[in-house]
């Protein structure tokens, strides 16, 4: 069991009420578990899942110890595009795509 640190962004009252119920909220939005199983934490993120699509505007992170992942930590995002964590050169990046609008052709 690790600690898990939800980060919560214009939330529902719903959701910061059930977050709550489940975990210590350290400062506004953010939700601590000292040692939150990896059955509660899925249920928990399932329970975000499955409600986050009434919300407008919002975004929630989710991140524990995980040793086999690059940094020691594993991230669930939602609202926001999805990141991986990669390690290059010993230091931990994240790493997103970009939008279409970023991307250039390449000329010839």
């Amino acid at each position: 069991m690790a600690m898990t640190v939800v980060v919560t962004r214009n939330v529902s009252n719903r959701i910061r009420g059930f977050l709550a119920s489940s975990m210590l909220e350290v400062a506004p939005g953010v939700y601590t578990g000292a040692r939150l199983s990896r059955a509660v934490r899925d249920r928990i993120w399932g329970v975000l899942s499955e409600w986050f699509y009434a919300e407008v505007d919002a975004g929630i992170v989710m991140l524990w110890y995980e040793p086999s992942m690059p940094g020691g930590q594993q991230v669930r995002v939602l609202g926001s595009p999805p990141l991986d964590l990669i390690e290059s050169d010993g230091v931990v990046l994240t790493r997103r795509e970009l939008p279409e609008l970023w991307i250039t052709p390449e000329s010839d």
